[in-house]
């Protein structure tokens, strides 16, 4: 009978193979404490409350999930850290990491950078004129304005917002007349067309609007749609709306990042934000015509809002002081003269497809709904 072999070699490799494991884990574990989140802090210019400081929580909560814990954006409602107005130099100075607004708010930087939005854009609606954002040189011009002003910012278009109404006056508006020495607020290239028009402008941001309204301040306003008006509070100060206007028939929101931020984040994380403004765009759209319509009624049936369409002649007269501020403008800026020429470009073409392709949609709601 021969001895047992000695097990000491077992021994030698279970203690090389536990050793090996445990330098492993030891070589694992900086990993994992090294994937810290990246926090970036936002502030919207709306007020808390309004479904346009929702929708910028919306895009953050995309971002976030789809991050997996790797990105986190926390939105701060207007004035958290800097007024409305004042946003595009806090991203751009890193006060901000980023934030979300619209163009006609950096008015005062270029006057160009309200053509994203403000006015008739040539018949294009907001999703058109999205599209030449990104497929017809928008995204290019607004760069290079932004490097010209020193902003070091990214910036992503989106969300395709509905036609706005004229505005919110204390009597109906029936004749251009009307307008003339009306104390009104707007913001962007609506500034010029309504001071052509005979208004007496004073662009004030989202929440201070129904406030100046009460007080007398002004004597009408437009902010954007039925669900932000009546959150804001405008149905408590005036009971008349008017509907239809090409002052702002195709605007959309701007995210931003500082420069440096966004450019220090990983190639996959831009990609996220990208996709991230894609499916936020899409779902703005539809979550605005869900709650729109119903608010809509809302005004009507509960607020005792009386709602008038604007008359043709005053849409009119629209068109044609937005062709006077345009030409000022385009031999001021050669910026402004730029933007406007290559948004007439893709207009031409894109509109004459839209406008022989589409159907009269509203005579297939009025068949449906309209009928005595």
């Amino acid at each position: 009978m021969h001895d047992a072999p000695p097990p000491a070699p077992r021994r030698r490799f279970l203690k090389k193979a536990a050793a090996g494991a445990a330098g492993a884990g030891a070589l694992a574990a900086p990993m994992v404490a090294t994937a810290q989140t990246v926090t970036l802090r936002f502030q919207s210019t709306w007020p808390a409350k309004d479904i346009f400081h929702e929708y910028a929580q919306d895009f953050a909560r995309k971002v976030n999930d789809m991050a997996g814990g790797r990105l986190k954006i926390e939105v701060l409602p207007a004035g958290a850290v800097v007024p409305a107005f004042q946003l595009l130099e806090a991203v751009a100075k890193g006060t901000l990491d980023g934030g979300h607004g619209v163009m006609a708010y950096h008015y005062g930087k270029n006057t160009a950078l309200a053509l994203w939005g403000s006015g008739p854009s040539f018949g294009m609606d907001a999703n058109m004129l999205l599209a030449w954002h990104k497929y017809g040189g928008g995204d290019a011009l607004l760069a290079e304005i932004y490097k010209s002003l020193n902003m070091d910012v990214r910036s992503f278009l989106y969300g395709p917002m509905p036609t706005q109404p004229l505005g919110w006056f204390k009597k109906p508006i029936a004749r251009v007349e009307d307008l003339k020495g009306v104390k009104f607020r707007t913001v962007g290239i609506a500034v010029d067309v309504f001071t052509e028009m005979g208004a007496a402008v004073n662009p004030l941001p989202g929440g201070e609007i129904v406030p100046a309204l009460d007080r007398g301040l002004i004597d009408g306003a437009e902010f954007n749609n039925a669900s932000s008006d009546r959150v804001l509070g405008f149905p408590d100060v005036s009971k008349v709306c008017m509907l239809q206007s090409f002052h702002q028939s195709s605007e959309q929101f701007e995210i931003l990042f500082n420069g440096a931020k966004y450019n220090g984040l990983p190639a996959d994380m831009k990609k996220i934000i990208e996709h991230a403004v894609e499916a936020s765009s899409s779902d703005m759209s539809w979550k605005a015509i869900d709650r729109n319509s119903r608010d809509y009624i809302e005004l009507k049936t509960k607020d005792g809002v009386k709602f008038y369409k604007t008359p043709d002649a005053i849409l009119r007269a629209q068109l044609a002081a937005y062709d006077k501020v345009v030409e000022k403008k385009s031999g001021e800026n050669p910026f402004f003269k730029r933007v406007i020429e290559s948004q007439r470009t893709f207009a031409q073409r894109a509109g004459a497809w839209q406008k022989d392709y589409g159907v009269d949609m509203k005579m297939a709601w009025n068949h449906y709904f309209a009928r005595g």
